[in-house]
């Protein structure tokens, strides 16, 4: 996020809290009431956003994280299209016999 995204985010927020102030003092709540009722508004706002932060920052779908395994993904894809043939069905075997080994062992304990 550019810093000129994070200033006019900021603004519409400080904006968004007048209106929020204005609002209740025109349904007729006195003026700190209306201040502590946009304050609420405000406050809950940016608790939601936290928690949905938080959540995304656990399971790992951020952005960033969504990016690097789309990269590995890439990267893993262009090495096999440049493996010969006899290469890659090397690969296939030794993969072929990791497997076997993984359900020997889970079958023996």
């Amino acid at each position: 996020m550019r810093r000129i995204d994070v200033i006019g985010i900021g603004f519409g927020i400080f904006v968004a809290g007048g209106l929020a102030y204005l609002f209740f003092q025109s349904v007729g709540l006195d003026s700190i009431s209306a201040g502590i009722w946009a304050q609420t508004l405000l406050v809950g706002g940016l608790l939601g956003w936290l928690l949905t932060y938080a959540f995304r920052a656990v399971t790992q779908t951020m952005t960033y994280n969504q990016q690097i395994k789309d990269y590995q993904q890439a990267v893993l894809q262009k090495r096999l299209e440049e493996l010969s043939p006899e290469e890659l069905e090397r690969l296939q075997a030794e993969v072929e016999q990791e497997k076997e080994k993984e359900g020997k062992c889970s079958s023996g304990n």
